[in-house]
């Protein structure tokens, strides 16, 4: 869009000078994660905020903790464990209560959850809700995502919920070296947009 990249907060700055201190001869965009999303906060949200917005809304309503196994037991053990703190956390904080479901039948969350969670989001700057975005996304997951911006959560709190199943399944039945390079690629957008978060709103 031939737009001025500017970045306001010192360190997320410094992570996209290394970016660039770091390519060589060719310019790889696919090792620059933080440059990427701050390209996009500059020449997509800024000019899409509400639906941005709205994606990550959209989330909430159908978001990743709210949807436990039935079994094994020590699944759905460990989801309480992990998940139940950090979904109380960010009900606590936005003034709404999830509703919880078992199996991946759609279930829909009251409308004050989806107006709680666009409000927590309203006053975001454009690379802060580019990065949130991003969060959301990666994880399936908006309440991680907000557990991050409004510091109830580590990003590695927040990685590691997010692939709590993936991992039990991995302890179950092994690794898989494709799913593993596809975990990694997703992980260096992540941390990318953590640090993008790492002040705050």
């Amino acid at each position: 869009m031939k737009r001025v990249l500017v970045i306001a907060g010192e360190p997320f700055a410094d992570v996209v000078l290394s970016e660039w201190q770091a390519q060589a001869e060719v310019i790889d965009p696919a090792s620059m994660p933080a440059t990427r999303l701050a390209n996009s906060a500059v020449d997509t949200v800024a000019d899409n905020r509400d639906a941005v917005a709205a994606e990550i809304v959209a989330y909430a309503g159908n978001d990743l903790l709210c949807y436990r196994a039935a079994n094994p037991a020590k699944l759905v053990a460990l989801q309480d464990e992990i998940w139940n703190p950090i979904l109380s956390a960010v009900e606590k904080d936005i003034g709404a209560r999830f509703v919880l479901a078992q199996g991946v039948m759609h279930t829909p969350q009251p409308e004050t959850v989806c107006e709680a969670v666009a409000s927590a989001i309203r006053n975001l700057d454009d690379l802060q809700l580019a990065a949130l975005q991003l969060i959301t996304t990666i994880t399936g997951s908006a309440v991680l995502a907000l557990a991050y911006l409004k510091g109830i959560a580590t990003a590695d709190e927040v990685w590691a919920a997010a692939h709590l199943d993936e991992d039990w399944q991995i302890a179950q039945w092994g690794r898989d070296e494709e799913a593993e390079a596809r975990r990694a690629a997703r992980e260096r957008d992540f941390r990318a947009a953590t640090a993008a978060l790492a002040n705050g709103p």
